[in-house]
C-alpha cells in the first residue's frame, strides 16, 4: 500500500469514527430526551413528536437522502463522496441502534447531564469530520447550495434555521426540555470551536543553537518533519548561531523539546501554538 492510499485510508477510518461518536450521542441522549439543536436530527425529533408513527431515525434517513438527491441535482458527480458516505453511515447506524437497542426513556433522571453528552459527543465528531474537510450532510448540503448560488452569508444562515428549529422544540415539548435546547444550541457552538481547534492545534518551534546538525537529524529522521535552517548572530556576545524553525504536532513537541534538552542544554527554544499550519505535510499541499 502507497503512501497516499494508507492516508486516505486512515482519513476514512477517522470520519467513520467521527460518525459514530456522533451517532451515539445523538441516539442514546438527544433522541429520548427531545433536545431539539438544529439540524437534521433536530428537524427529525421535532416532526417526531407530530408524527409518532415515523421513529426519528427514519426520519433522519428520509431527510437525508432528501438533501442527498439534491445535492447531486444541484453538483452533479462534483458532489463530495465523504458527505455521501457519512450521511448515509449516521443514517443507517440510527436506524440499526432502533432495532438493535430500542430506547422508549432518558438513561437517566439528570438532563443537564444528558445535555452535555447529547451536545459533546456530536460536537467532537463533527469537529473530527471538520478537521478532515469533511461533513455530515444534512443542512451542510443546503448551506453548500446557498454558498453557490446566493451571496448569504452562510454562517448566518446556518445559525438562523437551527435557531428557529431549536425554537419549534418549545412549542413542541414544552418550555422546560425547549430552554434544555436553546442550552444544548449555545453549548454546542462553544464546544465545537473548542474541539475543532484543539484538534487543528500544532507546535511551531524556533530554536536557537550552536550545534543543529544532530537537532535537525532528529526533527528529519525521527519525526520525519522538515526543518528550514536561518544564520542568526547573538547580540551581546556576536557569536554566530543557527535558528532552525519547525512545525510538529503535540505530541512530537514533547519529544523534540525531551531531545533539544538532553543534546543541547543551552539551547534557546520558542514554542507557540497554531491551529492554522499551510504547506506541504499538513493543510492545503498533497
Amino acid at each position: 500500500m502507497s503512501k497516499e492510499q494508507k492516508v486516505t485510508l486512515k482519513e476514512w477510518i477517522y470520519i467513520t469514527v467521527g460518525i459514530l461518536i456522533m451517532t451515539v450521542g445523538i441516539y442514546f441522549f438527544k433522541f429520548p430526551n427531545h433536545f431539539s439543536t438544529g439540524g437534521v436530527t433536530g428537524i427529525a425529533i421535532v416532526l417526531g413528536h407530530y408524527v409518532p408513527s415515523i421513529t426519528p431515525g427514519t426520519l433522519v434517513t428520509i431527510i437525508n437522502i432528501a438533501l442527498l438527491a439534491l445535492g447531486f441535482a444541484v453538483f452533479g458527480k462534483s458532489f463530495g463522496v465523504r458527505t455521501v458516505y457519512a450521511s448515509l453511515l449516521m443514517s443507517g447506524t440510527l436506524q440499526l441502534l432502533e432495532i438493535v437497542c430500542p430506547m422508549s426513556a432518558p438513561m437517566t433522571s439528570q438532563p443537564l447531564v444528558e445535555l452535555l453528552f447529547a451536545v459533546g459527543l456530536p460536537a467532537v465528531g463533527s469537529a473530527i469530520l471538520f478537521n478532515l474537510d469533511a461533513s455530515s450532510g444534512g443542512t451542510d448540503i443546503i448551506a453548500m447550495i446557498l454558498k453557490k448560488h446566493t451571496a448569504l452569508n452562510i454562517g448566518i444562515a446556518l445559525l438562523c434555521s437551527d435557531i428557529i428549529i431549536t425554537v419549534s422544540a418549545c412549542f413542541a415539548f414544552g418550555m422546560e426540555t425547549g430552554l434544555f435546547s436553546i442550552l444544548g444550541l449555545i453549548i454546542k457552538s462553544l464546544f465545537m470551536d473548542l474541539v475543532t481547534d484543539n484538534l487543528k492545534t500544532k507546535k511551531c518551534f524556533q530554536i536557537i543553537t550552536s550545534h543543529p546538525e544532530p537537532i535537525e537529524q532528529f526533527i528529519t529522521a525521527e519525526l520525519h518533519r522538515g526543518a528550514t535552517r536561518l544564520h542568526g548572530e547573538g547580540s551581546y556576545t556576536h557569536e554566530g548561531k543557527t535558528v532552525l524553525l519547525t512545525v510538529v504536532s503535540r505530541h512530537e513537541a514533547v519529544l523534540l523539546r525531551n531531545y533539544i534538552h538532553k543534546q543541547d542544554p543551552a539551547a534557546f527554544m520558542i514554542i507557540t501554538s497554531s491551529t492554522e499550519i499551510i504547506g506541504k505535510g499538513f493543510r492545503g499541499v498533497n
